[in-house]
């Protein structure tokens, strides 16, 4: 591992000198650290600032402090009672142990775990820009079939931020230009020519909290994964989903899916399809491929378009009264 000086952070301004990355539980930047993938100069833990509080917002919803732990996060009475699908998307991401150290700013900003970007030796956009991405004729099987591009067919890994990319949640950010609140679907950044940066962040900006917004239809939702194992394994797919069903008719209706895209995938076309129509499985079904009419897999991946069609119209229909 390279040396790297530690500090901790007093305030909000610390972090921004070059080579330097905030650290909070640490579950994913020290493992990266270890491999030689994250060679930062200075490492500035943001524990002690008070950003660990969950509260409610003025006229409903909830602002989650970006120090949150997941299990915490996850067994809040609010976000149990009102956001289930976030609870459940937390419980099913790694191990108690890790969940007990991941906290939610970290949780958002985790990185790819394909095998070639954890792998300091190959090449890798994402480590080097203009080596290529070997995934695209190598091991691509649970690599993305959507918002990918010629330089990058990486999938974000997070289960919490689909179920956030559903919910509509938005990110509270301070650096040093100031505050800003950004959509969680808007964090981050398709691939297209610039594959080494995930997300819109700038140097020395800080996640501090997540904003959930009141959503009545929240309330009945749900988060499903498919996996490769039972137990403390990434999604192969992923579904979040909340529904409201009025007269037999879809009223409302929420839904993102993961480990098919660079970044958690709201499915607003999936949505628009099904707003008005019944809810069957038929419909669940056409909306699913209105969404996936843009899939572009490649030679092992298109498995996912059959799993995440099915499961999306396996969870609306576990969701229709």
């Amino acid at each position: 591992m390279k040396t790297f000086d530690y500090r901790t952070a007093t305030g909000l301004a610390d972090g921004l000198e070059p080579g330097a990355v905030f650290l909070a539980g640490g579950t994913n930047l020290v493992d990266l650290m270890k491999l030689g993938v994250a060679t930062p100069d200075v490492l500035v833990d943001v524990n002690r600032l008070p950003l660990g509080e969950v509260s409610d917002l003025p006229g409903g919803g909830v602002r989650v402090g970006a120090a949150v732990r997941n299990s915490d996060l996850a067994a809040d009475r609010r976000i149990r009672t009102a956001y289930p699908m976030l609870s459940q998307a937390l419980l099913s991401g790694a191990s108690g142990q890790l969940r007990n150290m991941a906290t939610t700013g970290g949780n958002l900003l985790q990185r790819t775990r394909c095998r070639y970007f954890m792998d300091a030796t190959m090449p890798c956009n994402k480590h080097l820009p203009g080596s290529g991405c070997p995934a695209r004729d190598g091991d691509h099987r649970n690599l993305a079939i959507l918002g990918a591009s010629q330089a990058c067919v990486a999938t974000h890994p997070s289960d919490m931020a689909v179920a956030l990319a559903a919910l509509g949640a938005v990110v509270r950010v301070e650096g040093p230009t100031g505050r800003r609140e950004i959509p969680v679907t808007d964090l981050y950044r398709l691939p297209e020519d610039t594959p080494e940066r995930d997300t819109v962040l700038e140097h020395g900006e800080l996640i501090t909290s997540v904003d959930l917004p009141a959503l009545p239809v929240a309330a009945r939702s749900t988060y499903r994964k498919a996996r490769d194992r039972a137990s403390y394994a990434f999604a192969v797919g992923s579904v979040a989903a909340a529904l409201r069903v009025e007269g037999g008719l879809v009223t409302d209706v929420r839904l993102a899916f993961g480990a098919v895209a660079p970044k958690p995938w709201r499915a607003l076309a999936a949505e628009e399809a099904l707003r008005g129509q019944p809810a069957s499985r038929e419909s669940f079904l056409a909306a699913a491929d209105v969404e996936l009419r843009s899939a572009t897999p490649l030679r092992d991946n298109a498995y996912k378009i059959d799993l995440i069609r099915n499961m999306t119209a396996s969870v609306l229909e576990g969701l229709t009264p």
